[in-house]
């Protein structure tokens, strides 16, 4: 099993998690093709760049079929928050919450 994480996606979990939904329990070349005719693009290349990543490490180890690998966990969990400051009328102040998410891919033989 081939595990690879990115913890700076500056996107809520909720967007990443309805992208992450398309590509669980399916091939890496069925995945890609997914992610690359997404409406969401930025999520798609993000999520794309992870599948490359598990396959390169996939081919220097040489323990595993590329063919035959599939995309098993797809794992989004929310990450920190920053907490922003926005000047409104008459000296009040609005609270802006910008969050972040962690996402995890597995890629496993099937």
């Amino acid at each position: 099993m081939i595990t690879v994480k990115n913890n700076n996606v500056g996107i809520t979990a909720r967007k990443v998690r309805g992208v992450a939904d398309l590509i669980r329990r399916k091939k890496v070349e069925e995945a890609l093709k997914i992610l690359r005719f997404s409406e969401k693009k930025e999520i798609a290349i993000i999520l794309s760049k992870l599948i490359n990543s598990g396959l390169a490490i996939a081919s220097e180890t040489k323990k595993y079929d590329l063919d035959n690998l599939t995309v098993d966990i797809v794992k989004v969990d929310e990450g920190p928050q920053l907490k922003r400051i926005m000047p409104r009328a008459q000296g009040r102040a609005y609270r802006i919450i910008k969050k972040s998410s962690y996402v995890t891919i597995g890629l496993k033989e099937a």
